[in-house]
């Protein structure tokens, strides 16, 4: 089932990618009419109008992330490279952005996107977003832009996400999530999966996920409705700078020690 979607997923983009690099104008990007209308004028200006053609996205991760000089930046999913070039100009020459699709098409058009931004420092990476091909503890901040509905195992791309930033380290991301009453059935009824619309998780599915693999602050705020009971929200969660079992062994070294005869530190039994 997992190679069917990715299967699935890559021949959509891939269609895309080549729409653009064949110069026939902008690809229908989605079911829900969204994507490039999203990024501010002033922001498409700064970009080829390859990058902005392709832009598929469900929001600006870029505009949420509070990117900093000097950060590193991973664009899960990142198309034509919309959101990789952005972030480049934020983090500025001692930064980097990197962005990871596993769309041959879309990466050919990413790199020539960069080549005529004149943008340097980017690099974008051929891979699943399941199984990110970075060290851990490598990223600073990871976005996304309408990319983790399309995944086939969720669970294992929060894993990884979590796997790669550094401790500190943030996410925000631009995501699909269905109201919780919706069914999975009856989010399929309301698009395709390639469209963004039946893969996406519940409001609270997608909050378990990222406690799940540790991660803290999280929110998920609807920006939009794009179709009855889907959302397009904003996700942002940080990774705790100390691990929880490293917090609790320092906690439990400020702590002191319990008297001979007693079962705990709050006085005897």
């Amino acid at each position: 089932m997992t190679d069917q979607i990715h299967e699935l997923v890559r021949e959509r983009y891939a269609q895309s990618a080549l729409q653009v690099l064949g110069n026939s104008g902008a690809p229908c990007c989605n079911e829900q009419g969204i994507g490039a209308e999203l990024y501010s004028a002033l922001e498409r200006n700064q970009l080829p109008d390859a990058a902005v053609l392709a832009s598929l996205g469900c929001g600006n991760p870029t505009a949420v992330a509070e990117l900093r000089e000097g950060e590193r930046v991973l664009d899960l999913g990142s198309g034509g490279g919309i959101d990789v070039l952005l972030s480049a100009r934020r983090v500025g020459a001692t930064g980097r952005a990197i962005g990871l699709d596993m769309t041959d098409e879309m990466l050919a058009l990413a790199q020539r996107n960069a080549r005529e931004a004149g943008v340097t420092n980017v690099e974008f990476l051929k891979g699943h977003i399941e199984a990110i091909p970075l060290p851990a503890d490598s990223i600073d901040v990871v976005i996304s832009n309408c990319v983790i509905n399309l995944a086939a195992d969720k669970s294992a791309v929060f894993t990884e996400i979590a796997r790669v930033l550094r401790p500190g380290g943030r996410m925000g991301v631009s995501d699909i999530v269905a109201d919780d009453s919706l069914t999975a059935g009856q989010r399929a009824e309301r698009g395709s999966y390639v469209g963004c619309i039946a893969g996406a998780l519940s409001f609270s599915e997608y909050r378990a996920g990222l406690e799940a693999v540790g991660f803290t602050d999280i929110s998920i705020e609807s920006t939009q409705v794009v179709a009855d009971g889907m959302h397009g929200a904003i996700i942002k969660a940080s990774k705790p700078a100390i691990a929880p079992a490293a917090a609790d062994r320092a906690g439990a070294a400020d702590r002191p020690p319990v008297a001979a005869g007693c079962c705990g530190g709050d006085g005897c039994c």
